[in-house]
């Protein structure tokens, strides 16, 4: 059971980040674990991050959704947790997946109003709503992780159950148009990390683009974990956040920068390559190749490149008249346009982000499936 729990919270480890441009919405760690009711177990358990995050997919209907945890320091030293849950966390904090904080509350608001997303939480934050109206006001913005009839779900203290992202502030887009330096040596958030007790087995190579945004102190960019004045280290990278959708499904989402192009295919040997193997039926493989079509930033543009033995096709404007649709194949490139995806086989389609949407009937992967049934007791779901 210990070696099952274990691949669980990998798979929940792929679920946290601090990248602005990947997380869907803002979790307090602290207080998350301690929702006994979403599975009748401990008092403490690293699990409920996976089943809520799972919650959160059911509602955006898509796979793979991330999340921004802010973790109080506490939790690394947490009794009612595992020896093997306390060193996840704390490996989690020397990699920069998580912020460990002494007081995380105004914290999860403070991202959250700055990247412009939801917050998962019981909390009501009463005392806050001078400062962030929206977590009594914002359609979609405060939801609370609970126990329902088909199981665990988010219900939103205003507005419909939704998780509502609304963007970045105006503060939050002039944080995020620069990366910061923070002076503190191995600084895992603005610097380059491994400054931890388990920096021999990161994980994690901090792209510039994925910089978490800066706390401001009375306006000033400040290293969060470190109560440092952050100095700027020059503009951020642009970014694009492509989609890919299989069978009317989102089932990822990655970034491309301009130092860091993407291959997409059946299974990728380019170590950051979009792996689309596991979602693909027995034609579906047989047709999209190991390596398949390369997204790359040239300049202000985004072009899609096939190098693939069958073939891809390019869908203007989102367009399905198969009249319209653009071959691409023998090492062809296309710049796309913002409606523009790229279409691998009928069906498995790669393009921006907010152009792509799960439509139909939606059976998310859960980030729970490896969990053992004696440690987790989740009402039957239908």
């Amino acid at each position: 059971m210990r070696f099952e729990i274990s691949k669980v919270l990998d798979a929940i480890e792929g679920r946290v980040c601090v990248d602005p441009s990947l997380v869907r919405a803002v979790v307090d760690l602290a207080e998350i674990i301690r929702y006994a009711d979403l599975d009748g177990g401990r008092p403490a358990s690293m699990l409920r991050l996976g089943i809520t995050i799972d919650a959160l997919g059911r509602q955006l209907e898509e796979d793979g959704v991330q999340v921004y945890a802010v973790v109080h320091r506490g939790v690394l030293s947490d009794g009612d947790l595992t020896s093997n849950e306390r060193m996840v966390v704390r490996r989690w904090a020397d990699d920069g997946l998580v912020e460990v904080l002494n007081n995380p509350t105004e914290r999860v608001l403070e991202v959250a109003d700055l990247l412009g997303l939801p917050v998962l939480s019981r909390q009501r934050f009463d005392g806050m709503r001078g400062r962030y109206p929206w977590v009594a006001e914002g359609p979609g913005r405060l939801l609370a992780p609970i126990s329902g009839p088909n199981g665990p779900t988010l219900k939103a203290r205003f507005g419909n159950d939704y998780p509502t992202a609304i963007g970045p502030s105006p503060a939050g887009a002039k944080v995020l148009a620069r990366l910061w330096r923070c002076p503190e040596p191995g600084c895992a958030l603005f610097g380059s990390g491994g400054g931890g007790a388990f920096a021999d087995l990161a994980r994690v190579e901090r792209k510039p683009a994925a910089q978490a945004p800066p706390s401001l102190r009375t306006g000033t960019p400040t290293c969060p974990r470190h109560d440092h004045r952050l100095t700027d280290g020059g503009p951020r990278p642009r970014v694009e956040v492509l989609a890919v959708r299989i069978g009317g499904q989102v089932r990822q989402r990655f970034v491309v920068s301009p130092d860091q192009p993407v291959i997409v295919g059946r299974a990728p040997e380019q170590p950051e390559g979009i792996r689309l193997g596991q979602w693909l039926n027995d034609e579906a493989r047989r047709w999209i190749s190991r390596n398949h079509v390369r997204f790359e930033l040239r300049g202000n543009e985004l072009v899609a490149q096939d190098v693939s033995t069958n073939g891809s096709g390019v869908r203007p404007g989102g367009s399905m008249a198969e009249t319209e649709r653009v071959p691409l194949g023998n090492q062809q490139s296309r710049v796309l346009a913002s409606k523009d995806f790229v279409e691998l086989y009928p069906g498995v389609q790669v393009g921006r982000a907010a152009g792509l949407a799960s439509g139909g009937g939606f059976n998310p992967s859960s980030v729970m499936a490896e969990a053992p049934t004696m440690a987790m007791r989740l009402p039957k779901q239908i």
